[in-house]
């Protein structure tokens, strides 16, 4: 259960680090905001899959954790 949970804390730290910096570059491109400034679909589907990206790093920490407990 160890390598199991070492497994689960590497997926989170991942989504973590990786995932808001790309959030940057995706807020920064021209496709993101019309001439109106307002946010497209581009932005919002990003936007949305990297919230999911990161509940998915929450729960693959709790999960972590509950392997190390032995609640798995």
């Amino acid at each position: 259960m160890i390598a199991l949970a070492v497994l689960l804390f590497i997926n989170a730290v991942f989504n973590v680090l990786v995932w808001p910096r790309f959030y940057k570059r995706v807020a920064n491109d021209p496709r993101a905001r019309d001439e109106h400034g307002r946010p497209t679909a581009f932005l919002k589907v990003h936007a949305v899959l990297i919230a999911i990206a990161l509940v998915l790093a929450l729960v693959s920490a709790l999960a972590g954790v509950a392997a190390l407990t032995g609640a798995l």
